[in-house]
């Protein structure tokens, strides 16, 4: 399958894309994920990608276009990928049907995952994340703690709450998603491309996925 996971931070993108991944093999590509572990690693783009990312601003649009023309081309997304935070603006969105088209790529479907920002907000601020780069496994101190306190099950590595998960950094992340992720909304819907999914559980968004897949 090939899709495009929809939805403000904390709606669950990056939880449906991990289950979908067990469905038919297609992989989850976050480019949160692949910033945060250049930013880690200290790379020429994680130093540029720093920045923005403390600030809970986006990360400009060249950096992110040419950190997924390399990715898609990987061996792994033959089998296809889901992109699980990307795009995030009309631009990209407009850049990556571009690149999609011309690596002779078709999407199956874009999917909105709506949730109520009161359960976004008790999400985020109450998750935690493992701070080992090849790791990151994340927790939440409410509904999935680590087994020892602040320290990671998998690994055994400090396990943190990241800068940009503090409710002001996330009240600003909303207005920059409500502001220039939303409008992808109707993007996809004049595509033809969208299923929206009303749901704060990830099974019933994978069961909807299904569904459609199916038809």
């Amino acid at each position: 399958m090939k899709l495009i996971l929809l939805g403000a931070p904390g709606a669950g993108k990056g939880t449906v894309a991990k289950q979908l991944t067990q469905l038919d093999g297609s992989v989850q590509i976050s480019t949160g994920d692949i910033l945060r572990g250049a930013v880690q690693a200290g790379t020429e783009l994680g130093k540029q990608a720093e920045a923005y990312m403390k600030a809970g601003d986006l990360v400009p649009d060249e950096l992110i276009m040419g950190i997924m023309e390399k990715r898609l081309q990987e061996p792994d997304c033959a089998r296809g990928f889901l992109l699980d935070g990307f795009p995030r603006t009309i631009p990209q969105a407009e850049q990556l049907t571009e690149l999609l088209n011309k690596l002779g790529i078709k999407l199956d479907m874009a999917v909105n995952i709506d949730v109520p920002r009161d359960v976004i907000l008790d999400r985020l601020t109450t998750r935690r994340t493992c701070s080992n780069a090849a790791c990151q496994a994340i927790y939440n101190v409410k509904s999935n703690p680590p087994k020892q306190e602040g320290i990671c099950d998998k690994c055994g590595s400090p396990v943190v709450q990241r800068e940009d998960e503090t409710e002001e950094a996330i009240s600003h992340r909303l207005e920059t998603y409500n502001e220039k992720t939303a409008p992808l909304i109707g993007f996809y819907d004049k595509a033809g491309l969208l299923v929206t999914v009303n749901a704060t559980s990830s099974e019933a968004v994978i069961d909807a996925i299904k569904a459609k897949l199916n038809r």
